[in-house]
């Protein structure tokens, strides 16, 4: 059973920094591309932030500058650097990846999701 664990996520300040980070496991052959997802209160889910195998990034345009997304391949975990925080970042942020085990193809698999509030 291949599963994604969040973790990172808590209250801060406006203006201040948190990091998340998404580790992987089960019988793993390769990871395919990572993401990042948001959800706020009432909002449909958004795309953050991906990785490729290869390291290409992209982001969405309200974190660009803000926002890092970075992977340990090693540790077949992602990690989102999340600096300038703002009240509208506040969300559940879930994990996302592409993932080919042992006895399967490339499948979506979600993690559970870890909470950010951004708050004074």
């Amino acid at each position: 059973q291949v599963q994604l664990v969040e973790s990172g996520g808590g209250l801060v300040q406006p203006g201040g920094s948190l990091r998340l980070s998404c580790a992987a496991s089960g019988s793993i052959l390769h990871i395919n591309v990572m993401h990042w997802y948001r959800q706020a209160p009432g909002k449909e889910r958004e795309l953050v932030a991906g990785i490729t195998s290869g390291g290409t990034t992209s982001y969405t345009d309200s974190v660009k500058g803000r926002f890092t997304i970075s992977r340990d391949i090693t540790k077949n975990t992602v990690y989102l650097e999340m600096n300038s925080l703002k009240s509208e970042d506040t969300a559940l942020y879930y994990c996302r990846a592409l993932i080919r085990t042992v006895t399967s193809e490339y499948r979506e698999v979600w993690g559970q999701g870890t909470l950010v509030t951004v708050s004074s």
